[in-house]
């Protein structure tokens, strides 16, 4: 996918929708060069909204991942970017992790009152629904 590319033709290709690759050009994510009306998608920005789209799966957010890219585009010292890029990682990661401390915490509140109200059905101690 190295030959230039409309937007349909891109967005085809990388399984998006033309609105997120707008939405991505507002955000300065992506600046395509024009030929008359039509932007052309070459190389250089196929490679960014593949960048973009990586992004967006691990949970980074556009500001984020505009970060990222801006150092790329400054500074061509990839251990700049580096480092950037494992910090941004090692954040969504404690972020993810009390997440899921969250919700277990949660899941084992409900598994409680689960069985808090079973056992009082059980017992009769309350009436099911409907008697």
């Amino acid at each position: 996918m190295t030959s230039d590319l409309s937007i349909g033709a891109l967005a085809d290709a990388l399984g998006t929708s033309q609105r997120a690759i707008r939405l991505y050009e507002a955000h300065g994510l992506l600046n395509p060069p024009r030929r008359g009306n039509r932007r052309i998608y070459g190389a250089k920005e196929q490679t960014r909204l593949k960048l973009i789209l990586r992004g967006k799966r691990l949970g980074f957010s556009l500001d984020e991942i505009g970060e990222i890219l801006a150092i790329y585009d400054m500074d061509r010292d990839e251990a700049a970017q580096a480092v950037l890029l494992i910090r941004k990682i090692r954040e969504r990661r404690a972020l993810l992790k009390r997440q899921r401390d969250d919700i277990d915490a949660i899941l084992e509140e409900l598994d409680l009152v689960e069985a808090e109200c079973t056992d009082l059905l059980v017992e009769g101690q309350i009436k099911a629904a409907g008697e």
